[in-house]
């Protein structure tokens, strides 16, 4: 039986019924219009779309409905302890905050064209990534784009690049339940996607938000693989005390997966390393292996292959 918050839009059908833009809960929704277009006939992209990921096993989204609770973090570290043992590909669905690019470490490279598409940057051997970062004129350069062009390119980046195959394909999501949220379920719905990966951390204000994306999630029949409490208090490197640097006045994310039956795959301390690991385009798992949040990093990874 399905679990949906008492906070929940009830009248939103869901961007998959039939019902979907053209529902009376559907009038002044910035997204009637996508979901109208969905509904009305399959997009003839979507064969083209489920040949060229047809080598690619698992796509997993890494959601949150907040901002700055460290999606684009998690994405580039999960990717890099990923492609330790897998082939892993990743997109920047961010479209106006790309900043993946830089997080990996490549942000100056370009994106060539073949006779076969896009080619994906190569951050490794084992590790490819997509993302309009690459294609602006300078790191500065505001993507100002209005939501048919936005979702115009992430069907490129899946319809396009000439993908290897991939055991695993991560994408990094802007926050909230938007355009490119689903742009990107609709495109895949015929080659599948594994599972979302929420993200959140431990206060109710975050929370709030993290209720509306698992709704969306529900509505959008995106199977929930399980969430990820970051910034999950702060481990002193000097004498290893823990402290509630957010602290969790409703039960943080263990009492949001406790009400709604969603497991909870870890906490993630904070740590400063993440941050100078991120600003290096470094792996944090190599560059500090025996940290918190490495280890708790380590674990997460484990639960998600486990789950696939």
């Amino acid at each position: 039986m399905s679990n949906i918050p008492a906070d929940a839009n009830e009248h939103c059908p869901g961007p998959e019924s039939a019902g979907a833009g053209k529902a009376a809960g559907c009038e002044g929704c910035p997204n009637q219009q996508i979901c109208s277009t969905q509904a009305s006939g399959p997009d003839p992209d979507l064969p083209l779309i489920t040949q060229r990921l047809d080598q690619t096993h698992h796509k997993l989204l890494i959601l949150s409905g907040k901002g700055g609770v460290g999606k684009s973090t998690f994405t580039a570290q999960l990717a890099f302890a990923l492609s330790q043992t897998h082939e892993v590909g990743v997109v920047d669905i961010d479209v106006c905050g790309p900043s993946l690019p830089k997080i990996m470490g490549v942000e100056r490279e370009d994106v060539h064209r073949s006779s076969n598409g896009w080619t994906p940057v190569f951050v490794s051997d084992s590790l490819s990534l997509m993302s309009i970062g690459f294609m602006l004129p300078d790191e500065d350069a505001a993507v100002i784009w209005r939501g048919p062009k936005k979702n115009g390119i992430i069907k490129q980046f899946l319809r396009d690049v000439d993908w290897p195959p991939l055991d695993f394909m991560l994408f990094d999501t802007p926050p909230g339940t938007s355009d490119e949220h689903l742009s990107v379920v609709q495109l895949l719905r015929d080659s599948g996607i594994s599972g979302a990966v929420i993200l959140t951390t431990p206060q109710e204000v975050a929370l709030q938000d993290v209720r509306k994306e698992i709704d969306f999630c529900r509505k959008a029949r995106v199977p929930i693989m399980g969430v990820v409490e970051n910034m999950s208090g702060f481990v002193c490197p000097g004498c290893r005390h823990e402290s509630a640097i957010f602290p969790p006045t409703t039960g943080g994310a263990q009492a949001l997966c406790d009400e709604l039956g969603i497991p909870l795959l870890g906490r993630i301390p904070l740590d400063p390393l993440v941050g100078r690991a991120c600003d290096f385009g470094e792996s944090f798992a190599d560059s500090a292996p025996t940290s918190p949040a490495a280890v708790a990093l380590a674990e997460i990874v484990k639960r998600i292959e486990s789950l696939v």
